[in-house]
Parts: C-alpha cells; sequence; structure tokens
C-alpha cells in the first residue's frame, strides 16, 4: 500500500514538474538610470524579482585587500578595515582558506565538514594577523541593518560554468548536479582542463550538459580574472577594492541564461546591446533569444509585473484556493502566518486543510525568493492530524525549495504544527532596500485610535484643570486636534466634556489641524495663549 502510494505521489510530482518544464520562461529588463529591475517570468507569473540601484555600491562577491583593526577573542572575529563606513567582520576560522568549505555542499555534508575544520588559537591568530596586518578578503554578505559586511578570506570568482577558487587544490562537481552520467562526465572534461598550479575548480549546475569548449572557454576568462587580480594584491595598499563582482544585467545573463529560457526582453537600447554582446560569448543561438521592447507601456506593465510584485510585497498575501499568508519580517526572524480563509474544499475538512496547507508552502518559497528574505523563517501551518498529510507537505516544500538559489535548510513538521526553515541572507532584503520607516507611525504600522486618543486628551485636560482649581481660578483652555479626534469627541464623547467643563468650572474650545499628525494635540491657556501641554512629535 506505502509503496502504490509513494509511486502515486512520484508520478503527480513529475506531472507537476513536466508542466512548468513546458512553461514559458522570460527574462524582462527594466534598465532605467536610477534603478534596473530584472523579472524571470515562468508561463506569465513572476517567480524571481532583482533590482539593483547603479547609484548605491554592492559589495558582495567583491574581493578587497584589508587592513586589520583588531582581534576580538570573545567573539573570536577579526575586524578588517575595507574602505566602507562599517569595518567587516570575518570569524578567526574563515582568517585562513580550507579547501572543504569551497564546493557547494548540501547542509547535511556541510555540517559534518565544518567539525573537521582546523581550529586555530588566539595565540596563533594574534601571531600570524597582528592588527594593522593586511589580508584580502571577500564578500559573503553585505552590510545589513546595523551590521557590517561578513567577509572570508576563502576566494572564489564564479564564471558562467565554473567557479575557480585560487589557492585551493579542490576541483569537483556541485552536489546539485545529481545525473551520475553526466557527474562523470563533468568529472572527465575537469581532469582534461589546464588548469593553473594552486587553483581550484568547481562545475556550476549551469555547466550540466555544457560542452568541452564551453568549459575551456569560460576556464580562460577566469585565468585572466586571477591574473590580474594576483598582480593588483601586490601592487596595491589596503584598505581598497581589487575585484568587484558585475552588475545586474550581466550576473542575471551569466547565471540565468540557459537552453531553458525562450526569450530575454530589455526596454534599453544600450543594455540591448551589451546583452547581445555578452549572449554571444555564451552562444550565437542566444543572440536570437534577445528582444528589444518598444512599447508605449512601460515594460513592467506590459508584461503585467508591476501589480504582480505589489500585491507579492503586501503583508497578506492571497492564495488562490480562497485561503491567505500573513507575512511580518522583523531583525531576528520571518514569521508567516496560514489561514484557510474562505477555502472549503470539495472533499473533508482533512482534505481542504491539507490543499490549504501544500499550496501556501509553495507560494512561501516563491515569496521568500521574491522578497529576497532570508534568517530563520517561520510558518504557523494549520493544523493538520495526519502524520500522512505532514510528511505530504513538508515534501512539497522540499521540492519548491529546489529552485532557490540561496543556501536552504528546511526542517519537518514539528508537533505543534510549525515548519521550521533558513535561507541564506547574502544582502538586504527588496523591501528593505525599496522602502524606509513611514515618517507618519515611524515604522511602528499603526497609530492610536480616536478612542485612545480621546481618553488621553480627557485625562490631560483634567489634570490641567484640578491644577488651577485648587488655585481658586477659572481656566478656559484651547485644545488643537487632529479633526478625526475631534470628530469622535463630537459625535461619541460630548457628555463627557460637559461634564469636566461643569466639575471644573472652566470652558473648552476646540480647534483642528488637519495638517498635524493623529496623535498630536496641543492645550493652551485661552486668555494668554500659553502652552500648558503639548504632544507634537510621534
Amino acid at each position: 500500500m506505502n509503496k502504490k502510494l509513494k509511486e502515486s505521489e512520484g508520478k503527480r510530482d513529475m506531472l507537476g514538474w513536466l508542466k512548468k518544464k513546458d512553461a514559458k520562461l522570460d527574462i524582462i529588463v527594466n534598465s532605467e538610470s536610477l534603478e534596473t529591475r530584472v523579472a524571470v517570468m515562468e508561463g506569465g507569473r513572476v517567480e524571481e524579482f532583482l533590482v539593483e540601484h547603479p547609484t548605491e555600491n554592492r559589495i558582495v562577491g567583491s574581493i578587497f585587500k584589508g587592513r586589520i583593526q583588531n582581534l576580538e577573542h570573545d567573539l573570536q572575529a577579526a575586524f578588517v578595515d575595507i574602505g566602507m563606513k562599517k569595518n567587516a567582520f570575518l570569524h578567526y576560522w574563515d582568517m585562513i582558506p580550507d579547501d572543504d568549505v569551497r564546493a557547494e555542499l548540501t547542509e547535511s555534508s556541510r555540517k559534518r565538514r565544518s567539525s573537521r575544520r582546523k581550529r586555530y588559537t588566539n595565540e596563533e591568530i594574534e601571531k600570524r594577523f597582528p592588527p594593522n596586518s593586511e589580508i584580502v578578503v571577500q564578500v559573503t554578505k553585505g552590510a545589513i541593518g546595523n551590521k557590517g559586511p561578513r567577509v572570508t578570506a576563502s576566494l572564489s570568482i564564479p564564471g558562467r560554468h565554473l567557479v575557480m577558487m585560487p589557492g585551493s587544490g579542490l576541483k569537483g562537481v556541485s552536489k546539485k548536479i545529481s545525473d551520475a552520467k553526466e557527474r562523470q562526465r563533468l568529472k572527465k572534461i575537469l581532469a582534461s582542463l589546464q588548469i593553473p598550479d594552486s587553483v581550484g575548480l568547481i562545475v556550476r549546475t549551469a555547466g550540466s550538459g555544457a560542452r568541452k569548449s564551453s568549459f575551456v572557454r569560460d576556464l580562460r576568462g577566469l585565468v585572466g580574472s586571477w591574473e590580474e587580480l594576483e598582480v593588483a594584491m601586490k601592487e596595491k595598499r589596503g584598505p581598497c577594492c581589487l575585484y568587484k563582482e558585475p552588475d545586474l544585467v550581466e550576473r542575471v545573463i551569466r547565471d540565468w541564461l540557459t537552453e531553458d529560457v525562450d526569450r530575454i526582453v530589455v526596454d534599453a537600447k544600450e543594455q540591448f546591446e551589451r546583452i547581445r554582446a555578452i549572449a554571444t560569448y555564451i552562444s550565437r543561438r542566444a543572440r536570437n533569444r534577445i528582444h528589444l521592447y518598444k512599447g508605449d507601456l512601460p515594460i513592467f506593465a506590459y508584461y503585467d509585473i508591476d501589480r504582480q510584485v505589489e500585491e507579492a510585497f503586501r503583508r497578506r498575501v492571497m492564495l488562490s484556493s480562497g485561503g491567505h499568508l500573513v507575512f511580518d519580517e522583523t531583525e531576528a526572524m520571518i514569521a508567516i502566518d496560514v489561514n484557510s480563509g474562505k477555502h472549503k474544499g470539495s472533499g473533508s475538512q482533512e482534505q481542504a486543510i491539507l490543499e490549504v496547507n501544500t499550496q501556501a508552502v509553495e507560494e512561501v518559497s516563491r515569496q521568500l525568493r521574491l522578497r529576497n528574505v532570508g534568517g530563520l523563517v517561520v510558518i504557523d501551518l494549520i493544523d493538520m492530524r495526519s502524520r500522512k498529510h505532514q510528511n505530504s507537505v513538508y515534501r512539497a516544500m522540499k521540492a519548491a525549495l529546489k529552485r532557490d538559489r540561496a543556501r536552504v535548510n528546511v526542517l519537518p513538521i514539528s508537533e505543534l504544527g510549525i515548519m521550521e526553515m533558513t535561507r541564506q541572507r547574502a544582502e538586504e532584503s527588496i523591501r528593505a532596500s525599496m522602502v524606509v520607516d513611514c515618517p507618519y507611525c515611524h515604522g511602528r504600522g499603526s497609530v492610536k485610535s480616536p478612542l485612545s486618543m480621546s481618553v488621553e486628551i480627557q485625562r490631560q485636560i483634567a489634570a490641567i484643570m484640578r491644577r488651577r482649581t485648587s488655585s481658586g481660578k477659572s481656566l478656559n483652555l484651547e485644545v488643537t486636534i487632529h479633526p478625526t479626534v475631534l470628530d469622535r469627541l463630537r459625535r461619541e464623547d460630548e457628555e463627557f466634556l460637559i461634564d469636566l467643563e461643569a466639575t471644573f468650572e472652566g470652558h473648552l474650545t476646540f480647534k483642528t489641524d488637519p495638517a498635524r499628525h493623529v496623535e498630536f494635540f496641543v492645550i493652551r491657556d485661552s486668555e494668554s495663549g500659553d502652552v500648558l501641554y503639548s504632544v507634537t512629535d510621534r
């Protein structure tokens, strides 16, 4: 029975994969002076969304000659000046290249190998890397929030089919290439290449199916880059940049333009010519898939990308089944709540829950890519009693995450119905790079209700009147507030204000200022104009 069930599930997975494989794959490039946007669309649906601002300095992947500023033994890390506003963070175990961590490893093998890494004592680190000494490092993670960039001394230069690792003797094939025959073929090609001494090579997933001539051409370009880097390392003094990763357009062409891509559409003539030149280097046939967009509408509006991206970046994301997701992004983690919403399903309640949860995890994997968020991710699924259903949802998530280029690790669903996972975070999320805290609510995402404001205003009026009444003086007050708060006072709280006037033998006058914050209010003495109480900055 279990064997048949697994076979049927395997067939469903294969059918789903075939449908996705047959879907049209387009790369849409919107190039402007202040922003470049790239959307990868599959069957008309946005699956990847990338943004880069040419005026901002992107440093992930770049190689620097830096200077050790200080060693922090408590943190087991060094802080390195690489010429940026904030010093880079360098773990002690990343200060000396280690062949075992160069390859694209699965999470489990990464954990096994990390345990075999050589650990250096504080004295050894101090002797080898005294303060103000120079060190060549590569940025693995950009500055996020208040944290500086993270760097490593294990260098790698990516090409289209190969990743070169100077100073390493490691040679191998990406673990993501699972076909045994293809792995064997690629290993034979690697063995036949004329690789410089003390240089490691890893075949990237894009190298699967490529001819030997493509690897030879790729290696030639990588060797040229390394030779230029070696000259710069000898001649330049730190802190300085020795190697810079190409811009977004070139990276997309390098990493995404495969036989699966039907076309690349770009809306700028200069970028169109540049992309065609890069594509020619890859293959002549690739040139024919590059198209220049000449429509009147903005290219992202024409392909319905703007609407899809806008919907994807909302806190609440609707599912086609009628359920929805609620995303809450914090500094430490991403919390995602799954709700059934209006979904009822055609079968039992358990089946309906399975359908919503399955669709939810597939959409979550897409959302993580679109938003470029990472770190710890916690997904609160709808409770499922059946362990079979839980395993089915877990497998669906694992299958969906295979498309993610970032390193991910997902755990089975816990007894509380929680799915936990981690996703590699190399730089700021798309949201963080495109938005700032609201100047109105200062990032809280909410403001006080008219009821709360009414209570606070009445409390302060009573306190002021009480103090003045005790001194034997009646008081006339003028209160300036936001129109929405005044509407509340007039409609629902007028009797309370009349009672205040009667109790303290005073008089109240209200004015509105629609240009001010909803939480703003000022209480003045009507006769002298003196400010007795104010809340002006929230």
